[in-house]
């Protein structure tokens, strides 16, 4: 449907926005809304509590592809609960609103360790004035029995969200990217999570080595018949002293134009669930290593290029995914 808005002298067309999660004619289910929607801002303080990752130690193949230090960029090297100070006062700082603020653990695998260490770990995090809840980045293949117990038990008292990588369904991606795990782990593990009521946050990846649109979307289309409660989406990031720059370099891998990235990611919106919160949509590689690509510099570019696409192309998030497909969580 055509909106007619008329200013002044000037009169200009709109398409009306068909997405029912929106608040600011985006067509995907922003942290906006859910900020709206809740009546307070829920900011993470980033924290690097010094884990190391299986894919890295235990497997001896070195992590990744494209992993050059865990994500962990933003953290600084300091005990946690001055990382957590600062972090807190920083984000009090920058909202100025009212707000929630959880420490988030992101560098490396941040299950992969003893429960003891664990539960020492998250409860001091709890314990520091001004957090009222944890996100936990790990793999599905860090996620013991035990573990998950605690994290049930996390669950009943604070605001808990487990963030879990998929990348891609691709097997064939997978092995190449050098992942570590098969998609049946990713199942298992995610079901565990849901069993208890665990919110679970889904990582994709666009633009790994060998995957076209097509391959794209259908990991889009895989992971949208299970309901995640969230999904962050960003492009391959090609970092310096990471086996994946040594291809770029060798002119063995290309990343994707930011044309390719916007199509490609608005596509695979359109295959998830309308409720399921995007939690991010552009990447931050670290400035001082990313050799490509270099558009994903400039984030505003790209959520604008991303606005602009889904709206020529009258796309919206869930255009293309159906309830009927979706998986039952036993």
């Amino acid at each position: 449907m055509l909106v007619r808005i008329a200013k002044g002298w000037e009169v200009f067309f709109i398409v009306d926005n068909p997405f029912p999660y929106s608040i600011d004619r985006k067509r995907y289910h922003t942290l906006a809304y859910q900020r709206r929607q809740q009546g307070y801002r829920l900011d993470k303080a980033a924290v690097d509590a010094g884990f190391s990752c299986p894919n890295r130690i235990s497997r001896q193949q070195g992590g990744c592809l494209f992993c050059r230090q865990g994500s962990g960029y933003f953290t600084v090297d300091l005990p946690l609960a001055e990382q957590l100070r600062r972090e807190t006062a920083r984000l009090q700082r920058k909202d100025g609103q009212k707000q929630k603020i959880i420490a988030y653990f992101q560098a490396y695998t941040n299950t992969f360790a003893p429960l003891a260490q664990l539960h020492q770990l998250y409860e001091q995090a709890l314990a520091q004035p001004g957090i009222e809840g944890l996100a936990i980045a790990t793999r599905p293949d860090a996620l013991p029995p035990e573990v998950i117990d605690y994290l049930a038990e996390l669950n009943r008292r604070v605001w808990l969200s487990v963030e879990i990588g998929l990348q891609t369904v691709h097997a064939a991606t997978a092995q190449t990217i050098r992942r570590g795990y098969d998609l049946s782990c990713f199942v298992d593990a995610y079901q565990r999570l849901r069993r208890y009521d665990i919110r679970v946050c889904v990582h994709l990846i666009c633009g790994l080595p060998g995957e076209d649109l097509a391959a794209m979307e259908e990991s889009a289309r895989w992971l949208g018949k299970w309901r995640p409660a969230a999904v962050k989406i960003h492009s391959l990031h090609v970092l310096r002293d990471t086996p994946l720059a040594d291809w770029y370099l060798q002119g063995r891998y290309q990343p994707l134009t930011l044309a390719e990235y916007v199509a490609a990611a608005a596509r695979q919106l359109a295959w998830l669930p309308p409720e399921t919160v995007i939690e991010r949509i552009t990447g931050d590689g670290d400035k001082r290593y990313l050799l490509a690509p270099r558009w994903s510099l400039h984030k505003l570019r790209v959520l604008s290029e991303i606005d602009r696409y889904m709206e020529q192309e009258n796309l919206w998030q869930g255009k293309f995914f159906t309830s009927q497909s979706s998986v039952a969580i036993d």
